[in-house]
């Protein structure tokens, strides 16, 4: 029997990190709707949000359906606007 060798591929998402008001941080992923979490710290914030962008992409592609992928080109900056 032969082998299939699965082909590994890194995924790059913005994510956005919120303090949570009962403490620890939330964690969002723009591109993904529906793709949250959070930790009781940064670090773990950070840990969850890995697992729930892989759980998210498993389950679309277990389904068939199209992987949002973030343009090369885009980014995320602060603007401030003075009012």
């Amino acid at each position: 029997m032969k082998k299939t060798k699965l082909k590994k591929q890194i995924l790059n998402y913005t994510v956005v990190f919120e303090p949570a008001e009962e403490g620890g941080y939330i964690a969002h992923v723009p591109l993904l709707p529906g793709c949250h979490t959070q930790g009781k710290t940064l670090d773990e914030a950070y840990k969850m949000v890995q697992d729930a962008i892989s759980l998210y992409v498993v389950t679309l592609r277990d389904e068939s359906k199209e992987v949002p992928l973030e343009s090369q080109s885009s980014f995320t900056a602060k603007v401030p606007v003075y009012t």
